[in-house]
């Protein structure tokens, strides 16, 4: 297994189809709707889509 993001082998199980990077740190699956769906883990243990994170920064970034 590979992680999505840096493509990296250091990766472990986390649970059912759920991954851990511990290069990039980020949590992953690889069987999300549109693909592999990547997730950044915060301080309390949340969940974060890295997707959801871009877009709002992209929208950020619009409405300055």
């Amino acid at each position: 297994m590979h992680c999505p993001l840096c493509h990296c082998k250091d990766v472990g199980r986390v649970g059912t189809d759920q991954y851990y990077c511990w290069n990039c740190l980020i949590e992953f699956s690889p069987k999300g709707k549109n693909g592999p769906a990547a997730y950044y883990v915060d301080e309390e243990g949340t969940l974060i889509s890295l997707s959801d994170m871009v877009q709002h920064s992209q929208q950020e970034s619009i409405l300055g």
